[in-house]
């Protein structure tokens, strides 16, 4: 009687163990990865990937039918997958969502270029998705996924020792890619365009409305990437050569914000004695605020932009703000540097 009871007591243990527990979300994300490795942020459809909604046999179809050239690092994509993976992996154990996050990471290794830029898909090269990409943070969010692997930092420390000395390489070449794109004016650097040619470097347009300029919102998040660095003396420059840009280029007494007005967003700016904003782009050359239009045309008065395109894009931002008032002192005096 006595191993009777034994030897089912160990059968329920045997399947305790052997059960793995799960997260809804990484279930989801195992479900949209893409053969080689990277995510969407569109199926096949064009519909957008909406992990909010339920996975039933329609929708598993599209997802099932969304193939490798969908891939890319547009829009959080591929990071924002492997970031919950890891997340979800010290939570649960579960080996699959490790697996999974640990494909996506060789998948971003896979697509970065010799020259240490990421384009925005991979491998579909149509149009400007083969351009190195810093627009929506597209690169910045790559490199910091293998910053993170490479240092195991955020609980990336359970990735294999074989992807993060791959993963070094790729930050360092993204390092070198980064000051090698910072543009200069007269020979004094200055910030980053969003997206840049994938052969010369150069800067580069891409849809209409994107024409080649100096991009404020990405160049922050370039500087913090890079404050998050080892400091040397090329870093040290380029970080504070940009800090004086945004310095010199704020915009005093305006403000910018999105009103409702019969269920349609409204963009006004405003004068506002007490706000300090940036343009999101700015002429290469002259740093003078420009606005693109859908036609492809470049405007230098706000007020001359498309009403669809005045109010469907955002053309202001206090981007730099915080890392102008607290992030770049701190900065400083952790590295003991001078300003």
């Amino acid at each position: 009687m006595n191993l009777k009871i034994y030897t089912f007591a160990l059968g329920i243990l045997a399947v305790n163990c052997s059960a793995q527990v799960k997260d809804t979300l990484a279930e989801k994300m195992l479900i949209y990865q893409l053969p080689n490795g990277g995510w969407g942020k569109q199926l096949q459809d064009k519909s957008v990937v909406n992990y909010n909604l339920s996975i039933d046999k329609t929708l598993l179809k599209k997802i099932k039918s969304t193939g490798d050239d969908h891939a890319t690092i547009d829009n959080n994509a591929t990071s924002r997958e492997i970031n919950a993976l890891i997340k979800a992996y010290s939570i649960t154990k579960n080996p699959d969502y490790l697996k999974a996050a640990e494909k996506g990471i060789s998948y971003l290794i896979l697509m970065q270029y010799e020259n240490g830029g990421f384009p925005q898909y991979y491998p579909n090269s149509g149009l400007y998705r083969k351009q190195v990409t810093y627009n929506d943070n597209a690169m910045i969010n790559a490199l910091t996924v293998l910053y993170n692997t490479a240092e195991g930092k955020n609980n990336f420390d359970v990735v294999s020792l074989s992807l993060k000395e791959k993963s070094k390489t790729a930050v360092q070449k993204g390092i070198g890619c980064i000051l090698k794109t910072q543009v200069l004016q007269k020979e004094v650097p200055s910030i980053w365009a969003d997206q840049y040619n994938e052969i010369t470097l150069q800067p580069d347009k891409a849809r209409a409305f994107e024409p080649i300029s100096l991009a404020t919102g990405e160049s922050v998040g370039i500087v913090r990437f890079l404050m998050m660095q080892t400091v040397t003396s090329e870093i040290e420059k380029s970080i504070k050569a940009a800090i004086e840009w945004f310095k010199q280029n704020k915009i005093e007494g305006y403000s910018y914000n999105v009103t409702k007005q019969n269920g349609k967003a409204v963009r006004v700016l405003a004068e506002d004695k007490n706000s300090v904003i940036w343009a999101r782009f700015y002429d290469i050359h002259t740093n003078k605020p420009l606005f693109g239009d859908r036609d492809g045309s470049v405007k230098y008065n706000y007020n001359e932009v498309s009403e669809e395109r005045r109010n469907g894009y955002s053309w202001f931002g206090d981007f730099a703000e915080k890392l102008l008032a607290k992030e770049y002192p701190k900065w400083l005096e952790k590295n003991k540097l001078n300003e």
